[in-house]
């Protein structure tokens, strides 16, 4: 997971989504240490999951990220309050349990989800599935 966000950094712009969906300890923060890390961020990057939105800005990384963990969050009224849309106009947007979002998720979102599966030694795996909307297909083909 952490390869994988590195590679994804490399090809992000201001104004992206990229939304990670999966159960408890599915990798889906991994994922985004991997990109935070690649985009320059220096130390471990903590879970937004009590801070929610967890911004990060130049110099830190070499563009700002708003890192956001939308677990405790009952549903879209609640997530509505915290007005993820203005962090499009400057930043990239990471999103941890879109499903929060309802139907108010961008339709530009680069949707990533990782599933546990058995490989056929027994041993978990993850797989990883990609919803690529046309605003990441040419960079997706890339990663």
């Amino acid at each position: 997971m952490l390869d994988l966000g590195r590679r994804i950094a490399t090809h992000v712009r201001i104004g992206d989504v990229i939304t990670l969906e999966g159960g408890l300890g599915a990798g889906k923060t991994t994922l985004a240490r991997g990109l935070l890390e690649a985009l320059g961020l220096e130390g471990e990057a903590p879970s937004p999951s009590f801070a929610i939105v967890q911004p990060y800005d130049v110099p830190e990384v070499r563009l700002p990220v708003a890192h956001v963990d939308l677990y405790r969050l009952d549903g879209p009224d609640e997530v509505e309050e915290l007005a993820l849309g203005d962090y499009l106009m400057d930043s990239l947007l990471i999103i941890e349990w879109p499903d929060r979002l309802g139907s108010g998720l961008w339709s530009h979102a680069l949707r990533l989800t990782i599933d546990f599966v058995q490989d056929g030694a027994g041993d978990n795996a993850r797989r990883l599935t990609a919803d690529v909307p046309d605003a990441w297909t040419d960079r997706w083909s890339q990663i």
